[in-house]
């Protein structure tokens, strides 16, 4: 028991050492309060589907942002409100019945969404960590636009709990009693639009609407008050988020999906002890059946983790060998007529190390937060890349990983030694696995920035690491 305390205690120390992790979790734990509070009146007024089919509409409004090159959330969030207002109306006026208007806005958007994404940018890994979600990959500004509007979405709930509940348990009785139930409404439509905008991120368009339908179904099954149900979901959907991550990081699993099995999980469990609870077993057994199906679920879990310890991962090579399509071609800019400064061998100050594990959202995050990573030293290992083109040389140390069709992606850096530099610059041949260490710069081509590693060494190592990651 001790160790394995001492393990969970050793894993989270790990993952907190990550910037981006912490971010994650306060992002995502923030996210998944709103669901569940919201999830409860939807799910009671049978507005469940409503999720699924904003978050379609927030797919087409990321492809107008991508086509447009504009910020995701600034272009999703007015075009996912203003459709679940379309929504709203569509209901009231009995024009289209709400099913059919779900249908009929969702299927559209997606169809715009992909004809936008095929005519501009194809569909590229970004695209697809808004299809299927990626926490991960979030930018400061991401960021603090996340908690602002999850602080007001929790600050309006409970200013209008009171309201939302009569409106969620009997409309007709509370418009009779003179509450103004379309503002009302318009309120839930309106925090409903925010959440699946916020949550896209987090769990990707196809898999948000789970975000808020599982933890109020699942608190459901043992509770019948609202209060009793909203705090229940809230809890549930803290600890599945949590332990979703923590999976997903032990064993290399995509984000939002592990956050759904837990949600699965979860459910099962609740309905597990709600089956043993109305057979009316005596106390003692109740207590003894739920402990016996928590010890399963655990023992299961340790179980996986420990098969999975014991098989070395294997190394996936690329057969092309070659860039995949989705990368920009970013060619080396002439260094010597950058700057006066004499070149320095010694790294700069602390070494960020990106490392095997989670190499694929280190490097994501370092392209993402920029600014937080400019003129600190970088070392990396990767397999040596070179390519030829008309406009000159290209070097990249990197690993392969998932694209968004398959093994077709790849990560890392591109490097060069600065030509400045007195001591030889040869770059060894191309498929070594190498360590690169070298201050991250930026330069400038065609108008558009790129980042690349000025080299303070270039080693080759005889121990390769995995050619392929998946986190």
């Amino acid at each position: 028991m001790s160790d394995a305390i001492f393990s969970i205690f050793s894993t989270l120390s790990e993952m907190f050492n990550y910037a981006f992790l912490v971010r994650a979790f306060i992002v995502g734990a923030l996210v998944s309060i709103c669901a569940a509070l919201l999830g409860a009146s939807l799910v009671l007024k049978r507005y469940s589907m409503i999720g699924d089919g904003l978050s379609h509409v927030g797919f087409g409004a990321l492809a107008i942002a991508t086509a447009c090159n504009a910020a995701p959330l600034s272009v999703s969030i007015p075009i996912v409100v203003a459709a679940a207002f379309l929504l709203l109306h569509l209901g009231e006026k009995r024009l289209i019945k709400g099913d059919a208007a779900i249908a009929l806005i969702s299927t559209s958007s997606l169809a715009i969404g992909v004809v936008i994404i095929s005519q501009t940018t194809g569909m590229n890994t970004d695209v697809c960590n808004y299809l299927f979600g990626s926490i991960l990959a979030m930018n400061k500004t991401d960021v603090y636009l996340s908690v602002v509007l999850s602080i007001v979405m929790l600050v309006l709930f409970v200013v209008f709990y009171h309201k939302l509940f009569a409106l969620t348990f009997d409309e007709t009785f509370a418009k009779a009693t003179g509450l103004k139930t379309g503002l009302y409404n318009t309120l839930i439509a309106f925090l409903t639009a925010i959440i699946i905008v916020l949550g896209m991120r987090m769990m990707g368009a196809m898999l948000i609407s789970a975000l808020i339908i599982f933890p109020a179904l699942t608190s459901m099954r043992l509770f019948k008050k609202f209060k009793s149900v909203s705090v229940c979901s809230v809890c549930v959907s803290i600890f599945c988020f949590f332990v979703g991550v923590v999976v997903s990081y032990i064993y290399a699993t995509p984000t939002g999906a592990s956050i759904v099995l837990l949600n699965i999980c979860a459910f099962i469990l609740f309905w597990l002890i709600n089956t043993i609870l109305t057979k009316r077993i005596a106390p003692v057994k109740k207590l003894g059946a739920a402990a016996l199906i928590c010890a399963a679920l655990f023992s299961a879990c340790g179980n996986a983790k420990e098969q999975r310890a014991s098989v070395s991962p294997s190394a996936k090579s690329n057969a092309a060998g070659t860039l995949s399509v989705d990368e920009p071609e970013t060619p080396f800019m002439d260094l010597s007529q950058t700057a006066e400064e004499p070149v320095s061998k010694e790294p700069q100050g602390a070494i960020v190390d990106i490392k095997e594990k989670m190499f694929l959202a280190q490097t994501n995050d370092v392209y993402l937060n920029t600014e937080d990573y400019l003129g600190k030293t970088i070392r990396l290992e990767g397999l040596f890349k070179r390519e030829q083109s008309e406009y000159g040389n290209y070097c990249f140390v990197l690993r392969y990983g998932p694209g968004c069709c398959g093994s077709d992606g790849n990560a890392g850096f591109e490097v060069a030694w600065d030509p400045r530099d007195q001591t030889p610059t040869e770059y060894p041949d191309i498929d070594n696995w190498v360590e690169a260490t070298g201050v991250l710069k930026t330069y400038e081509e065609d108008g558009y920035p790129y980042l690349y590693i000025s080299l303070s060494s270039l080693n080759v190592l005889e121990k390769r690491g995995a050619e392929f990651v998946t986190q």
